[in-house]
């Protein structure tokens, strides 16, 4: 059984921090060691200080999560501290949660997991699509506790049950009828987006989509991948283009999809970073930012990026969770790529290699920090993006010609052009639908025949 520690700083941080912003972070397991290290990571993504820290070892006491005796330490731990929360690593209920903060001072505010992600990515929420998924998962979260209270209010005849609130039986059915009509925008929204995504393979883009866990660093190997141009130029064609991706060492960073122009040798590439995935996420939180993760279930190319500067069974379980969340739904090929290599110590990364063979067969290793690998990553995704098909084309020489030609240079590759006194020869490769285009567009070309 473990027990708590304090900030080395609470006191001076007490100065410093407003009160409702001070957090101990709590966190009970059935068997082995509490990690709170994620959970202290998300509370500073959220905006709290933690100083203080309270772990248990033990079966989950149905009336308050931890043990009494534990809820008692922890209730003198905020005292110590001087906290204004309580952010608790677990899924605790609706009335565990009332009973822990029933035992803490008062004005303390108990915060499970869950509220917490809801609590940053509502921070985090840029653009009306973030905005609806956040309100989908918070009216998603609630449902099943406005149902207790109705259960409850109904069983025992008295309204707030428990110090629940009082129960009015339309919340119930407001919140129903709120998460139907944000799911309809949603879908809206959605259609939109896989036009645009259509719109993109017609002007002769793979799409290739980032995936993987919070801080692996994907927003950082964006940067490193985009071309060096301005995507502004391609406003016409892609007006919803973002030039920049954020980087920071801080859990979601990246709420929104980012999409940015990759520089490639041969192959007109989209990249886009989408929100990272995060341990134990239940399944309605998963599927309220099911819109968002269409980018990355609709790609060419998924690039599963992975922290390979963590421990060997750390990254196992993200690898496994990962290809569990993706293989569901996505068809795309993806590559495995091991990060922040320049973490690692030498002969570290051929172990890891060789003991995650099973999950993560041939991965490329990068530094995004450093540029380590990343031509490598490029040519590896070349590689496995979708086969392009080859086309040779003879066309009048006319200024229609010339236009049909500067427009295979924009969507496909061109191996060679050649001319002649009255036509010219244009051999290249493309997707099979632009080369299905450039055919088409040739035959208009072509002289009428005499009659």
């Amino acid at each position: 059984m473990t027990g708590s520690v304090e900030g080395a700083n609470a006191e001076a941080d007490a100065e410093s921090v407003p009160r409702e912003r001070r957090a101990v972070v709590a966190k009970r397991v059935d068997a082995g060691n509490a990690d709170l290290t994620e959970i202290t990571q998300l509370a500073a993504a959220a905006g709290y200080e933690v100083v203080g820290e309270l772990a248990q070892t033990r079966t989950e006491d149905a009336a308050f999560m931890f043990g009494e005796g534990k809820v008692a330490e922890l209730r003198d731990l905020v005292r110590r501290t001087d906290a204004g929360a309580v952010i608790v690593d677990n899924d605790v209920g609706p009335y565990q949660t009332f009973n822990i903060g029933g035992e803490l001072p008062e004005g303390v505010e108990v915060i499970d997991r869950f509220t917490l992600i809801l609590e940053i990515f509502g921070q985090r929420a840029n653009t009306r699509k973030a905005q609806l998924q956040v309100e989908l998962a918070e009216l998603r979260y609630e449902l099943p506790r406005a149902e207790a209270k109705a259960s409850l209010a109904k069983r025992d005849e008295r309204p707030g049950f428990m110090g629940l609130g009082e129960y009015d039986e339309s919340v119930e059915r407001d919140i129903k009828r709120q998460i139907s009509e944000i799911r309809g925008e949603l879908e809206s929204i959605a259609a939109k987006e896989e036009a645009r995504r259509e719109q993109r393979r017609d002007s002769g883009f793979d799409l290739v989509a980032l995936a993987g866990y919070t801080n692996a660093g994907k927003s950082t190997l964006m940067r490193r991948l985009a071309a060096e141009i301005d995507v502004d130029e391609n406003a016409d064609r892609h007006p919803d283009l973002d030039t920049t991706a954020e980087s920071q060492d801080m859990l979601f960073t990246t709420l929104g999809t980012t999409t940015r122009r990759a520089e490639m040798e041969r192959r007109d590439v989209l990249l886009t970073d989408t929100v990272g995935f995060i341990a134990d996420l239940p399944h309605w939180l998963v599927e309220s930012f099911e819109s968002t993760l269409d980018s990355v279930y609709r790609a060419d190319l998924v690039l599963l990026v992975v922290d390979a500067s963590e421990p060997v069974e750390t990254m196992r379980e993200k690898l496994v969770t990962s290809h569990d969340t993706l293989y569901e739904r996505n068809e795309a090929p993806i590559v495995t790529v091991f990060n922040k290599v320049d973490r690692l110590a030498p002969g570290e990364l051929a172990d890891k290699r060789g003991a995650l063979s099973g999950v993560a067969p041939d991965p490329v290793a990068v530094s995004a920090k450093t540029g380590a690998g990343v031509a490598e990553l490029r040519d590896r995704v070349e590689a496995e993006l979708p086969d392009w098909e080859r086309e040779r084309l003879v066309l009048p020489v006319s200024d229609d010609a010339m236009s049909l030609v500067s427009w295979i240079h924009d969507h496909g590759h061109v191996d060679e052009e050649s001319y002649a006194s009255d036509q010219v020869t244009v051999d290249f490769e493309a997707k099979p639908s632009i080369v299905a285009r450039a055919r088409s567009k040739a035959a208009a070309l072509a002289p009428p025949e005499s009659t």
